[in-house]
């Protein structure tokens, strides 16, 4: 990816519920770029502009298909990529409407200008400051529990283990999730098993590391989320899927 550059910075401490990093890329090329954009349980606000359109700034909801996106040419974002008690508890709003899909927001959200795309360094200063005004004093305990649980299992706890371990009911907790992501508990697990499985096959690994059933229930679920088969996926011609590639150089 020589005309492409990316970088991700972890959060504060104080973020680590919230948000899983702040990043940048950075299309350098004078061409567009067709890439596949992974499902990878994460929901990402893009501060961005390119040659071709004027600034603007937008929120990608959960994907649950992969999905064949166009970088324009001279294409540079800032983002900030949230976990999921951060779009309900910073950004305070639900993101069903935008499952698969995503929104403009308004150009004077948070007060970033195109201005701010000038330096990443900046821009970091300028947003860590912004999520620290928006830190909530208290969250739902369960929920942080749920999500720590989940994120601990690489999504291969069942429902039913985390509502009796967080003593919150199988029905509200999908009820919770329907409302406030747009998808079950189940399908949200399946997807963190997948973007962990997307890790193991950037190091060469095409076989099962997790919990699947057996090797063709690995190549299925694979497929589900990539559209090709792990071979395929580990081949990853021209740098398509970005997401693979960035985990390879890691």
């Amino acid at each position: 990816m020589n005309n492409f550059d990316y970088k991700a910075i972890e959060p504060d401490e104080s973020f680590l519920d919230f948000v899983e990093n702040i990043g940048m890329f950075h299309n350098k090329s004078d061409k567009a770029m067709e890439v596949v954009l992974l499902p990878d349980g994460r929901i990402d606000l893009f501060f961005m502009q390119s040659e071709s359109e004027p600034f603007k700034i937008s929120l990608i909801g959960l994907e649950t298909i992969p999905e064949q996106q166009n970088i324009p040419a001279n294409t540079l974002a800032f983002k900030i990529t949230f976990k999921p008690l951060g779009v309900e508890y910073l950004l305070q709003t639900s993101i069903t409407d935008i499952l698969n899909s995503g929104k403009v927001l308004p150009k004077d959200f948070w007060n970033v200008t195109n201005d701010d795309l000038k330096d990443f360094d900046s821009f970091h200063t300028k947003i860590n400051q912004k999520l620290k005004e928006l830190l909530p004093a208290k969250i739902d305990e369960r929920k942080r529990q749920l999500f720590k649980l989940v994120y601990e299992s690489n999504g291969e706890i069942k429902v039913q283990e985390l509502s009796e371990a967080i003593s919150w009911s199988s029905r509200e907790i999908n009820r919770y999730f329907n409302k406030q992501f747009g998808l079950s508990l189940n399908a949200f697990c399946k997807i963190l098993r997948f973007k962990v499985s997307l890790e193991h096959i950037a190091k060469g690994k095409l076989f099962p590391e997790l919990n699947f059933t057996d090797q063709n229930h690995f190549i299925k679920e694979i497929k589900k989320f990539s559209g090709v088969v792990p071979s395929e996926l580990s081949k990853n011609t021209n740098d398509r899927f970005i997401l693979l590639s960035v985990l390879k150089a890691q």
